[in-house]
């Protein structure tokens, strides 16, 4: 039976979950800070879980989540997740379609962005995409952002509860004082 790693950093007791799409610009943006947070505050005050949304309009959204899901139920999973996600942000554009609805993508197959992804990343993805605990996975993390009220991504949620007054064009600083006030 896989195992699926926690996409969770850090070990406070203060809890700052990031809803993201992984092709998505602003997630982007909010997944680079990530590091730099913990960084500034302290892994021992804080503890970041990235929650993944799919979301429809971004075409590969399903493929790309669940092959992320897939990277957490190899060894070192979280930090294999952690391969893919940037991955994914750096050739971006690979991933997604004109205007979410055309261009060069189009005849793309999803083995073909798993492909790709494997590539970028460098971490086998073919066999653990097929597992259930990816399946259930996708299903939590879906039910999870839906039970919250999570639409869009980013989202931004402090101790269990949403807090709008999060951006990804915020500073890493801004984010901490928000987080420490």
């Amino acid at each position: 039976m896989a195992h699926l790693s926690a996409l969770k950093w850090g070990t406070g007791i203060r809890t700052f979950e990031i809803f993201l799409e992984p092709t998505c610009p602003f997630s982007v943006k909010a997944l680079r800070k990530i590091p730099l947070l913990l960084k500034e505050v302290g892994e021992d005050n804080l503890t970041v879980h990235i929650r993944l949304q799919s979301q429809p309009w971004h075409m590969f959204s399903g493929v790309i989540v669940r092959a992320i899901f897939a990277a957490s139920t190899l060894n070192e999973g979280r930090d294999r997740a952690h391969d893919v996600l940037p991955a994914v942000a750096d050739h971006r554009e690979e991933f997604e379609f004109t205007d979410h609805c055309s261009g060069p993508n189009m005849g793309t197959t999803p083995a073909e962005i798993l492909t790709r992804l494997e590539t970028y990343s460098g971490v086998a993805l073919a066999e653990a995409f097929t597992l259930e605990d990816v399946t259930k996975a996708v299903k939590w993390h879906a039910k999870y952002s839906r039970q919250n009220g999570i639409h869009v991504s980013p989202t931004f949620m402090v101790d269990g509860l949403i807090d709008s007054a999060f951006s990804s064009g915020d500073s890493v600083e801004d984010w901490a004082a928000r987080l420490f006030l």
